[in-house]
């Protein structure tokens, strides 16, 4: 899973860490290994893909709850997994079983166990990605509580508008009526976005009435620069794959056509933050 649908902030704008600790290298070396991974994607074919999918899922799983609690607390990281997994699995079954809020759809036997019919991998997909979208969300309305949530709702919704035609073109799932869908992607209906919208913007709200719960205060803070690099790599590396390796010119368009606003306003609050 090469891909997703936003951004890779300014490196300029990211905090960085003056001495690397252990706290610092753990989440930039999963970080690290995710992008490694996600890079041999589109250069794999037949079972090695369907092991590479895996290895991106559980990297970046493992990521989001690993920096989650080093920089808010176990609390937090505990929460978050619970909390993901779990709503990923209610949105998730209840589509299956009566098509919304999506559309109707199937998943594959390549993905292997399931829980209510949602294979395991689909939930740590969730997990991958949605604590990334907070804290970019975070990034750029720290203190507006809808704002954030909408952009952790759009950030993590965007980022299926890519993922979702790697998916259908790999075999892991199809919709029963893919149409009508986005200009330059006839594989998945509209009503996929409409139902990640509503799905981003419950977990989002849940997301951050469980930080502000759970955080530790005064604990050491970690920067995001870890989440920050897997989110953009996943992203606009995706995007770029999708061009040149995968032939999916409509979704690699879509990709660089969402990316455009969150550069935007990462532009702007970094020169916010600068004055």
């Amino acid at each position: 899973m090469g891909t997703g649908a936003l951004v890779i902030p300014s490196i300029a704008a990211l905090p960085l860490p003056r001495s690397w600790t252990a706290r610092q290298v753990v989440p930039l070396a999963l970080a690290l290994l995710l992008v490694g991974t996600a890079i041999a994607y589109p250069l794999t074919d037949g079972g090695t893909r369907d092991a590479v999918s895996w290895a991106i899922v559980l990297l970046g799983a493992t990521l989001s709850v690993v920096h989650a609690a080093l920089s808010r607390g176990a609390g937090t990281g505990a929460g978050v997994l619970g909390l993901v997994a779990g709503t990923a699995v209610v949105f998730e079954s209840v589509g299956l079983a009566t098509g919304y809020p999506y559309g109707s759809y199937t998943y594959s036997d390549t993905l292997g166990p399931t829980l209510l019919g949602v294979p395991f991998l689909v939930p740590l997909a969730w997990l991958m990605m949605a604590w990334p979208s907070w804290l970019l969300a975070e990034h750029l309305a720290p203190r507006l509580r809808p704002a954030r949530i909408a952009w952790a709702a759009a950030i993590f919704a965007a980022w299926d508008v890519v993922l979702d035609p790697q998916m259908v073109q790999a075999g892991y799932w199809t919709w029963a009526d893919p149409f009508p869908g986005l200009p330059g992607i006839d594989t998945v209906p509209l009503t996929n976005l409409a139902g990640w919208l509503v799905a981003g913007a419950v977990l989002m709200t849940l997301l951050d009435l469980l930080v502000a719960r759970t955080r530790v205060p005064g604990a050491p803070r970690v920067g995001p620069a870890a989440p920050f690099l897997a989110l953009g790599w996943m992203t606009l590396g995706g995007a770029l794959a999708h061009a040149g390796w995968l032939d999916l010119p409509g979704s690699a368009a879509w990709g660089a056509a969402l990316a455009v606003p969150v550069l935007a306003a990462l532009a702007t609050r970094h020169r916010r933050d600068r004055r």
